[in-house]
């Protein structure tokens, strides 16, 4: 991928990750794009803002109140002559400040006055990542128009272990090359709009338990993701995942499967509802207010359960001008995947189904890559091993083709 005539600007904030913005300099450069960086205080802790200018070919910024670039107001210059925003690594802190508009330095004053792209890539220690503060400054930017790349889950600096850990050069430069790419590429779904559902549910037992499972939300929010690319208009509908939420996106975040469901409904009319949530089927009928205690003679508590809604069938089967033009389902089984799957298919009305394994060791069920068997009416098709995202680009040129087609 080349960035020929692409300027990027690059703001480097305080973390340790810093010093990962130097490999990521000469990435760009080697595909031909241009860096201007501003280092917020804590990155010249860091790394060192004369390393950075010799590597950039021109001056590192670090002072909102230089005087001779400020008499021609340069963070509005600044801001608004680069191609995109790459903020990396983004701290805690400086996410916390652009969710809240503030501009008391160079970086965040360049991030307030744009109206330029920008992407973030986290990186923190794995308790800041998890804090609701985060999550809820997170979702805020999404909705601001901002993306995400990353975090990785790994070893960190601090000793923990978990997400936060910056995505590595190499993720960011093809997250910089792809938002090129789709700005380039054609939108054969523009004025189209989608509904996608991801992550678990939780169906809570107690104020403390709930029963859950371990989607991550991965193949969601590609797929989100890839049709976005392509010019939709999505409506993310999404249970409690630990992956990043898609970018470009309207968010709707919810926990239990009736909230799910209530929420696709209110979602509804679109043309395209894809379903990978993996919702759970049953709930407990009357879950307890107060946390259930372990007795005396520790024997474990009844639980009834209650059937939840089907919600893939329940869009599915609705009388035609109420119904999407396509509706696509996902099956995760652990055995006789095309038989199951094809009963599936049958069984929900959906148009399209696509079926994987996650049985224990295929590490498929909140991991990168998947092995898709798609089916329709006409028959089956194995996809064989792709990642997830690859798999979200070919769903989402299929819909384009299909949809194209009809028109």
């Amino acid at each position: 991928m080349t960035l020929a005539g692409k300027h990027i600007l690059l703001i480097i904030s305080g973390g340790i990750a810093a010093y990962k913005s130097i490999h990521l300099i000469r990435l760009i450069q080697k595909a031909g794009g241009t860096v201007q960086a501003i280092l917020t205080e804590g990155a010249t802790h860091f790394v060192s803002p004369l390393t950075i200018a010799t590597l950039c070919g021109r001056p590192a910024l670090t002072d909102l109140f230089d005087l001779t670039r400020e008499t021609e107001i340069g963070h509005i210059e600044l801001s608004r002559s680069a191609d995109l925003i790459v903020v990396a690594p983004a701290t805690a802190h400086i996410l916390a400040r652009m969710a809240n508009g503030l501009a008391d330095d160079l970086a965040t004053t360049c991030l307030l006055a744009t109206t330029t792209p920008i992407l973030a890539a986290p990186a923190m220690n794995v308790r800041m990542w998890e804090a609701a503060s985060t999550r809820r400054n997170i979702e805020l930017l999404r909705e601001d128009g901002v993306a995400f790349v990353g975090p990785d889950a790994g070893d960190m600096a601090c000793g923990e272990f978990g997400p936060g850990r910056l995505a590595e050069p190499e993720e960011i430069f093809a997250a910089i090359a792809d938002h090129f790419a789709r700005s380039r590429a054609p939108r054969p779904l523009e004025g189209r709009t989608a509904v996608v559902t991801s992550g678990p549910t939780r169906e809570p037992i107690d104020p403390v338990r709930y029963i859950s499972n371990a989607s991550s939300g991965r193949q969601g929010t590609a797929i989100a993701e890839a049709l976005a690319a392509l010019g939709a208009r999505v409506k993310f509908i999404t249970g409690p995942a630990e992956y990043a939420r898609p970018a470009g996106c309207e968010i709707v975040p919810v926990e239990t499967a009736l909230e799910m469901k209530a929420a696709v409904d209110a979602a509804l009319p679109a043309e395209i509802a894809i379903f990978t949530a993996a919702v759970a089927d049953w709930r407990i009928t009357a879950p307890s207010d107060v946390k259930v205690k372990k007795d005396a003679a520790a024997t474990p508590p009844t639980l009834e359960f209650t059937p939840n809604p089907d919600i893939l069938a329940s869009v599915a089967q609705l009388p035609a001008g109420q119904r999407p033009s396509l509706v696509i389902g996902f099956a995760a089984e652990t055995g006789n995947l095309e038989t199951q799957a094809r009963e599936k298919l049958a069984r929900k009305g959906c148009d399209w189904l696509l079926a994987n394994d996650v049985s224990p060791g295929t590490g498929i069920f909140g991991g990168s890559d998947t092995h898709i068997v798609f089916l329709d009416a006409a028959g089956s098709e194995d996809w064989g091993p792709l990642s997830k995202t690859a798999v979200a680009a070919r769903l989402a040129e299929r819909i384009a083709v299909r949809l194209s087609s009809e028109a």
